[in-house]
């Protein structure tokens, strides 16, 4: 055997231990590699997990895309221990045309039929009960206009021939109900070209072409171009405007419809950006100088000439998803009941007739405010990481909404500070629900220019129905050239009658 010496042994050893440094490395390397797989697909994993669990309730998802699983309780709100139905002094709906029937029929006992007195019982006979039926008669109504002449006047001797109304213009053609009818269950009723026609054809029997039906709706359009110009400029001239934007698709691409509307106008456009550029393109907040209530939409800031006013229903939701999904951020839930609190509070004052809030109330709810900041980022602090990269470090949605509320904090509180703000931008949010149900129904726009039209005829309608029309009667005006829309501007806390 051959002896080795001290020198070489340590040689040996020190290998040994260089090798096992080596493969301790690499194990370590190894195990920190699949702790960052881990730690990534546990942040993946909860993502999908609130991606499921996000319904209307808790994010900005549609109620529609609910399904049939709707989310329990619907509301934040809670029960107001008043009785269902209508309450006392509400002035309810009824049929009053059942005052002066058109027909009446008699019904005698059928045991007093073939009796010979029977012609004297029922002279006599008393009205015991009344039961109406009402139904809709169709019928169509031709006019037929005739031009006369007159060979040789009699006074001046010449020929002399009558002339056409104005509105009469071709050989044939479809009269302002017809035509009105048409307009509304394709724009108001969200019906499509073709089954408007299969309706109307089989209802009047008359052949009301697809194409017809499509230029009526044009000329409806082009008939309140100059009406809904003048809304828009009202609109942006208002001291209050809710604004919004929801996606639909025009020949087959993901287009916007901007809202801008206050209590009694509506004005929609439609464009193929959503942000500063789609906003810059429909024209109201470049001119607006008012109060903009919106959802917090990082374009809306662009404008510095209008003071803001963010919608508290979404923060509402965001909250709630945060309190739901990560039960241990419990300022959330404590902030959901502030917001609710501070609307409670002030809806009392208005009802009181109070046009501010006391001094109490103002400090108590500004203190819990930044309280409640201040939980929620010592919760949510920012990322700490060793690496060194470009840009603003990712926060994540959680400290992305507590920055927003400590940051936007004037704007979120306005509404108990100027009672003429609302809570919520549910305005602009009815306005638009039209332009959802038309996309689900139709699909998509088949043009641009079909888009604006719809567009055009649904500010006109929503605008007249602010102001007290029904959509039937104010397209008939809109066709007869007299547009159902009054331009006096109210101030924008005022409510029109007939929604109160």
């Amino acid at each position: 055997m051959v002896s080795l010496t001290v020198e070489e042994m340590n040689t040996q050893l020190q290998m040994q231990v260089n090798a096992l440094n080596a493969s301790l490395n690499s194990l370590q390397q190894s195990f920190d590699a699949q702790t960052a797989l881990i730690t990534q697909l546990n942040q993946t994993i909860q993502e999908l997990r609130e991606q499921l669990n996000k319904n209307s309730k808790n994010s900005s998802k549609p109620p529609s895309s609910d399904g049939f699983k709707k989310p329990a309780p619907k509301s934040l709100r809670k029960p107001s221990g008043k009785k269902v139905g209508g309450q006392e002094g509400h002035q309810g709906t009824y049929l009053s045309v059942i005052s002066d029937p058109d027909e009446i029929v008699k019904h005698m006992p059928s045991a007093c039929e073939g009796c010979p007195h029977y012609k004297m019982c029922k002279g006599t006979a008393c009205v015991a009960e009344k039961r109406h039926v009402i139904d809709a008669v169709v019928t169509v109504n031709v006019v037929e206009h005739q031009l006369l002449e007159i060979p040789i006047c009699m006074l001046h001797g010449d020929t002399r021939k009558g002339s056409f109304p104005n509105d009469v213009k071709a050989t044939v053609q479809y009269g302002e109900n017809l035509q009105a009818l048409s307009v509304a269950l394709n724009t108001v009723g969200a019906v499509s070209v073709k089954r408007t026609h299969e309706i109307l054809s089989g209802v009047f029997n008359i052949p009301l072409a697809t194409g017809i039906i499509s230029n009526m709706v044009k000329r409806c359009a082009d008939a309140v171009s100059e009406t809904v110009n003048r809304i828009k400029q009202k609109v942006a001239d208002s001291s209050l405007g809710h604004f919004d934007e929801t996606g639909t698709r025009v020949d087959k691409k993901l287009w916007w419809v901007h809202d801008a509307s206050n209590c009694e106008f509506t004005y929609l456009d439609i464009s193929p950006k959503r942000g500063y550029l789609g906003m810059e393109q429909c024209g109201v907040l470049p001119l607006f100088h008012g109060i903009s209530m919106h959802d917090c939409w990082a374009s809306y800031w662009s404008y510095e000439d209008c003071q803001h006013a963010v919608c508290c229903a979404h923060l509402l939701r965001e909250l709630t998803g945060i309190a739901e999904n990560h039960p241990e951020q419990k300022w959330a839930s404590a902030f959901i009941g502030l917001l609710i609190k501070m609307k409670k509070v002030k809806d009392k004052a208005v009802e009181a007739g109070k046009e501010t809030l006391s001094y109490y109330h103002y400090h108590k709810f500004d203190k819990r405010y930044d309280e409640l900041i201040k939980q929620a980022r010592e919760k949510n602090p920012l990322p700490v990481t060793a690496e060194k990269k470009r840009g603003r470090k990712k926060k994540g949605k959680i400290l992305a909404l507590v920055e927003r509320f400590d940051n936007y904090k004037a704007s979120v509180c306005l509404f108990i500070h100027n009672f003429m703000v609302p809570f919520d931008n549910n305005q602009a949010e009815r306005d638009l629900r039209m332009i959802k149900v038309k996309t689900k129904v139709s699909g998509c726009f088949r043009s641009e220019e079909g888009a604006r039209d719809y567009l055009k005829i649904m500010s006109y309608v929503g605008t007249a129905h602010k102001q007290g029309h029904n959509a039937y009667d104010a397209i008939r005006k809109a066709i007869s050239g007299c547009p159902a829309v009054s331009y006096t501007h109210l101030r924008a806390h005022e409510t029109p009658e007939h929604l109160v």
